[in-house]
């Protein structure tokens, strides 16, 4: 029998090696049928299909996967990867999706160097899991939110709770308070705060007839001191702190609606860091003015940084307060003139027009369906929306995902696959595209994923394709619908083409991004079981896996000589390269910041190319910083064979 299968196995090396040009997935199974013998065919089977997955005409086809399995103690959940301009990928896991991580405080977070292949853990100062990012100017990181309480299931809830408001009538002075504070219903019932929280001076208004004063207020979840339906109340009441006496206990009382044994959501917090790339170190700086969990910070032209959505510190959706960070004061002001509702994680991106967002209706989650779920045009100015139509399967946009179709100077975004609402096992393989530029935007159909989608990566590749690649058909991977599928959509036809499958499968919590070395780095993966009966919790998935495009295998990759590392909106760099005469393109592409499905500071930059003599090439830097957010970027030039270089780092001013 051993000497049958290697005579096989012998005689299918032969076969590829003359035949490569004719060997397919397809054909291949049916030729080893042949063997009668179940253990034969399995290796028959994965020996062929390894000769042919790293044969030269597949590679140049479809490209190329690898895994990477990092030492046991440097694995982390990647729930968030951000590209630092260091060219490390910071991977912050948080509390990770572990409860018993985060009750005991243990937060990671993990810097890896793919050149050299190093790892270290960094000190992470507050649970960052599910929070939101954007790189300032500087390059550092900005990391905003994150998870002050796990969920509590229903059946799960012991303790009655909810939302107090704790409001202060005394203008001349705020009042902080700690973790434990004891507040008392009319009834005698009792009930504590779960953090610590402070409530500001209210406001003090002068008008003719004297003065008017604005009580302040800030909410905190209590839960009461018995346990099961006693502390339950539907009855709206005012409720003495304990503890305070004279006038402060007149001044500063609790209002709530009612304290139930309902489901307990996932509750935010307002801390706030800068991930510095060349101390490796987080920074505090000034806490959001809400608490957010599940929130989007989009880049804005200026520098400035907007926060939205999310879920409160009582676990409620934020009705609509959105609010600015200013790197220059660290500190984040209310804007109430831009309250607007979105569902947690909204995919909002910059367009060419100064203060316009459009939002392509991807989201990540929680908020009702029937609400925050249209795509448009959102108008900073004025707090407009303007609704776009022709999007297909409009109900299907939770856990989808949205980038830049091509060079963002194009101005068309593609929204690709998605789920419907909650934990739905319907999701759909719809590709849909929008041009932007055009006088009235509408969604128009894109070709079709090989699968219906939730949750995949669609990463920017430097020849203005996208790779888009894993997923699930079901809420999370149930049924173990893992998807072991890539793709690569082109732009400038508006179609896709099959790359090569990736062998680890991603769902929830991961992330795809692009390298300086023009690969792709995937991770993360967090699905809810490990058999198609969903009987067995599955583990978080911590092995990477790194893609190599087609590109790559096409010939050797131009260089780059010399290239500034700073350079201004508006104007030209002098870059050198001896493969000069066979440069057909450059480009600046954005480092992405991923989690959920979501990336929000990728975007590719046409660069004009003009040629010069001795290997010189100028590049024009567009002037609008609509296009060209300040910060860092990765200069990719490109061959006329579609080879992009290795990047160098430049900081656009």
């Amino acid at each position: 029998m051993k000497s049958l299968v290697q005579s096989r196995v012998r005689g299918v090396v032969r076969w590829i090696r003359t035949r490569r040009k004719l060997v397919t997935l397809v054909t291949l199974p049916t030729f080893l049928l042949a063997v009668n013998v179940p253990p034969a065919v399995a290796l028959v089977a994965d020996f062929e299909h390894d000769q042919l997955i790293h044969s030269a005409d597949y590679t140049a086809q479809y490209g190329r996967w690898d895994v990477i399995d990092l030492p046991e103690d440097l694995q982390v959940n990647a729930i968030h990867a951000a590209l630092l301009p260091t060219g490390k990928l910071l991977i912050v896991a948080g509390s990770g999706n572990d409860q018993a991580s985060f009750d005991a405080g243990t937060f990671r977070t993990l810097l890896y160097d793919p050149a050299g292949g190093q790892s270290r853990l960094i000190p992470t100062p507050s649970d960052l899991f599910c929070s939101g990012h954007a790189f300032l100017p500087d390059g550092k990181l900005l990391v905003a939110g994150g998870t002050q309480r796990y969920e509590v299931l229903d059946g799960k809830v012991t303790k009655a709770a909810g939302g107090m408001v704790v409001k202060n009538e005394n203008p001349d002075k705020g009042h902080a308070f700690e973790k434990g504070t004891e507040f008392v219903a009319p009834d005698g019932r009792k009930y504590k705060a779960t953090t610590a929280f402070t409530v500001p001076p209210a406001v003090k208004t002068i008008i003719p007839e004297g003065a008017k004063v604005t009580p302040s207020q800030t909410t905190v979840f209590v839960e009461s001191e018995t346990d099961g339906p006693a502390g339950v109340t539907a009855k709206a009441a005012q409720y003495t702190i304990t503890g305070l006496a004279g006038p402060d206990a007149n001044n500063l009382y609790g209002l709530a609606q009612k304290l139930t044994l309902d489901k307990q959501d996932f509750q935010g917090i307002a801390d706030t860091y800068e991930f510095d790339p060349v101390a490796e170190r987080y920074v505090k700086v000034g806490d959001m003015v809400e608490k957010r969990w599940y929130p989007s910070l989009v880049g804005l032209p200026g520098g400035d940084v907007l926060a939205v959505s999310g879920l409160d510190g009582t676990g409620t959706i934020l009705p609509g307060q959105n609010e600015v960070f200013d790197p220059s004061t660290k500190r984040w002001t209310e804007r109430p003139d831009l309250f607007r509702y979105f569902p947690t994680y909204p995919a909002l991106f910059q367009t060419a027009v100064p203060g316009r967002l459009f939002y392509s209706g991807s989201n990540a989650g929680y908020g009702p369906a029937d609400a925050g779920r249209v795509p448009g045009f959102w108008n900073l100015q004025g707090n407009t929306f303007e609704p776009v139509t022709g999007l297909r399967d409009p109900d299907l946009m939770e856990t989808s995902g949205s980038a830049f179709a091509g060079p963002v100077q194009g101005q068309k975004v593609i929204v690709v696959g998605g789920g419907g609402v909650g934990e739905s096992n319907r999701s759909t393989t719809r590709i849909d595209v929008i041009d932007l530029k055009a006088s009235k935007p509408t969604f128009t159909p894109g070709p079709g994923l090989p699968a219906p989608t939730r949750y995949p990566n669609v990463v920017q590749l430097p020849n203005d394709d996208l790779l888009i690649s894993n997923g699930s058909r079901d809420y999370r991977g149930k049924g173990q619908s893992d998807l072991l599928l890539a793709s690569l959509y082109h732009p400038s036809t508006n179609t896709l083409s099959p790359a090569a499958d990736p062998t680890v499968g991603r769902d929830y919590h991961a992330e795809g991004i692009l390298m300086p070395n023009g690969q792709v780095m995937t991770l993360g993966g967090n699905a809810l079981f490990s058999d198609p009966a969903d009987t067995k919790t599955a583990k978080f998935e911590k092995r990477l896996e790194i893609y190599t495009p087609p590109y790559l295998f096409h010939g050797p990759q131009p260089v780059i000589t010399t290239a500034p590392t700073e350079a201004k909106l508006g104007t030209s760099m002098a870059v050198t390269t001896p493969d000069a005469g066979a440069i057909a393109a450059a480009r600046l592409i954005r480092p992405s910041a991923a989690t959920h499905a979501t990336d929000l500071e990728q975007r590719s930059v046409i660069l004009p190319v003009a040629k010069g003599s001795g290997g010189a090439l100028d590049l024009r830097i567009p002037g609008d910083p609509t296009i060209v957010p300040p910060g860092y970027y990765m200069l990719f030039l490109v061959d006329k064979a579609g080879v992009p270089s290795v990047a160098k780092w430049v900081h656009v001013t």
